[in-house]
């Protein structure tokens, strides 16, 4: 089973961001949770946003589709996207295997600093979901 990452913050729609503490101007990487993951069932398919595209902290931005379902992904912060995981296009399964390191979709320079109760840190999320 795969260990629930402490330096990072959580979505309640399951996306984490590889900080715990974001200010503006911040570049982070964003990506699903394991338990999103193992959730949708074998990852065939992302829609990613290309870069420059400007994203709204709760809002849908792209997809992932599994052999189950298809599934909206959530924007945790504001920003512009700065980088996309080219590697999803041709592997999408690396959501599934490696999802807080190789498994990463994007990464967006934050326009505007999440307030304190906008994500959870570790033990928030998995009190809500482990």
């Amino acid at each position: 089973m795969t260990a629930l990452p402490t330096d990072r913050l959580y979505s309640e729609e399951h996306e984490w961001v590889n900080s715990t503490d974001i200010n503006a101007g911040d570049t982070v990487r964003v990506g699903i949770t394991h338990i999103a993951a193992d959730a949708l069932g074998e990852i065939v398919f992302a829609e990613l946003p290309e870069v420059g595209t400007e994203i709204e902290a709760g809002e849908p931005f792209g997809e992932v589709e599994s052999t189950k379902s298809v599934s909206d992904i959530y924007a945790p912060v504001s920003g512009e996207i700065t980088a996309v995981n080219e590697e999803i296009a041709d592997n999408a399964g690396i959501i599934n295997e490696d999802p807080y390191e190789a498994g990463w979709l994007y990464e967006v320079t934050v326009t505007v600093a999440p307030a304190a109760d906008d994500l959870l840190d570790h033990e928030a999320y998995a009190a809500d979901n482990v």
